[in-house]
This record gives C-alpha cells, sequence and structure tokens, in this order.
C-alpha cells in the first residue's frame, strides 16, 4: 500500500477517536493500541478465528470487491469484520459478538501490527466496509464447510460456531 492510502486509513480511522490527533499520538507511542468507540462510523462483527480466515478467504475473489476492513486478535483467536453502524442489527450464532454503538475496540494503526492486534486487511480511507448482504452467506458457507471437516464422532473445536 501507498503511503498516501496508509495516510487516509489513518484519517478515516482515527476519526473515530474522541481526540483524533491524541489517538495518532499514541499509535506512533507506547504499545501502539487505541480503544475506539464502535457504532458511529463502522460496526464491528467479532467471529472465532477459524471461523473468520475462511470467511475472508471466501469473499477475496477476483470478482468480487476486495473485503472491507478486518483485524485479526492473535491473543483472543478472534477476526473482526468492520461493518456498517446498524443499531437494529442481530448477528446471531454462537460465539459472534457483534461491537456496536456503545461499545469499544482496541485497534492497531492501520501501518503496522502492534502486540497482538494486526490488519488483514487496513482501512484504505475510503470508509468502504464489508457488506453484511456478502459477509453472511460467507460466514454461513465458512461454517458448513467446518462442520463437513470435524472429525467423526468428535467434537466441534470451540473456536467453531454454528450459525
Amino acid at each position: 500500500m501507498s503511503d498516501v492510502v496508509w495516510g487516509r486509513g489513518v484519517e478515516w480511522l482515527a476519526a473515530a477517536a474522541t481526540d483524533p490527533r491524541a489517538c495518532k499520538r499514541d499509535w506512533d507511542r507506547g504499545d501502539g493500541i487505541v480503544l475506539l468507540e464502535a457504532g458511529r462510523y463502522w460496526d464491528v462483527l467479532s467471529v472465532p478465528a477459524g471461523l473468520g480466515l475462511l470467511t475472508l478467504d471466501l469473499l477475496w475473489r477476483p470478482s468480487l470487491p476486495v473485503p472491507g476492513p478486518t483485524l485479526v486478535d492473535t491473543a483472543a483467536h478472534r477476526v473482526g469484520f468492520f461493518l456498517p453502524p446498524d443499531p437494529g442489527s442481530r448477528w446471531i450464532g454462537a460465539g459472534l459478538r457483534h461491537a456496536g454503538r456503545g461499545s469499544w475496540v482496541a485497534v492497531p494503526p492501520p501501518y503496522r501490527a502492534a502486540r497482538f492486534l494486526e490488519w488483514l486487511v487496513p482501512p484504505d480511507g475510503t470508509g468502504a466496509l464489508h457488506a453484511p448482504e456478502r459477509l453472511e452467506p460467507a460466514l454461513r458457507r465458512a461454517n458448513g464447510t467446518l462442520a463437513v471437516l470435524t472429525p467423526p464422532g468428535g467434537e466441534r473445536p470451540a473456536s467453531t460456531p454454528t450459525l
């Protein structure tokens, strides 16, 4: 990504902070992680890592638009998909967590990883987000694939929810 795109991504993401300048300073020093409030510019759907990585793979196709910003938390083994804010959203499924208005999300800067957080798809500054109507079918398909991969008579891994 070019410096211009990185810069636009930083400005777009920092706009969600109560103090964007302080946010950018915090990214540049310390551990580089800030808490940003969801629900104004974006919501985040957090899913178990196995499901999230397979879902992102299904969304990343030459015939489709580039997926929206996607964050991985390697310590919690979760993937977060940034979606348009939707106060009426009802994402239902074991292991799914929806962060909307009143929720806070820990994020690193778009230009580097910080501790256990890393952008799989960094924000590009255009405001592009995951479209729920594309994300939901991809999640269902990924979940179905993971269900098939579960060993016969074995339990589903804890990171594999049922949608």
